[in-house]
């Protein structure tokens, strides 16, 4: 189901909790508003759509990814990136890494480790940002 999404800069700043088994219906709401909104997003965070669980879903070659629980474990290359934001207005400056290493959980609650690059790297971590209560 395609939800709304937040602005509420209160809402956003709290930290996600973890993600369970539970929380499956939200993922594929997640999924079904970053379609809906592929014209001008490329990523979502579960608190973007009112839910304070650590999931997240992202565009990547064309594909829709989601991982639930997701920890940054290794950050490679920073460099300095400008970026917006469905939840906010304008752009703003923002340090990223060029690549990362992530450990999450797919929708079966196996747990993965994989790295990233390039863009794709840029978009996780400013969905992992937003379930860690970090707006930029």
């Amino acid at each position: 189901m395609v939800k709304e999404i937040v602005k509420d800069p209160l809402f956003l700043a709290q930290k996600s909790l973890p993600a369970t088994k539970k929380d499956l219906q939200t993922a594929k709401n997640l999924e079904d508003t970053l379609k809906a909104n592929a014209y001008r997003c490329v990523g979502l965070a579960a608190n973007m759509i009112g839910v304070r669980k650590n999931i997240i879903t992202f565009f990547a070659d064309n594909v829709c990814c989601t991982m639930l629980n997701p920890v940054i474990i290794q950050k490679q290359k920073p460099y300095t990136a400008s970026e917006s934001c469905l939840s906010l207005e304008g752009e703003r400056a923002v340090t990223r890494y060029e690549v990362i290493t992530v450990k999450y959980q797919n929708k079966d609650f196996k747990e993965l480790t994989a790295e990233f690059s390039g863009f794709t790297a840029e978009i996780i971590q400013h969905e992992i940002d937003h379930c860690n209560g970090i707006v930029i």
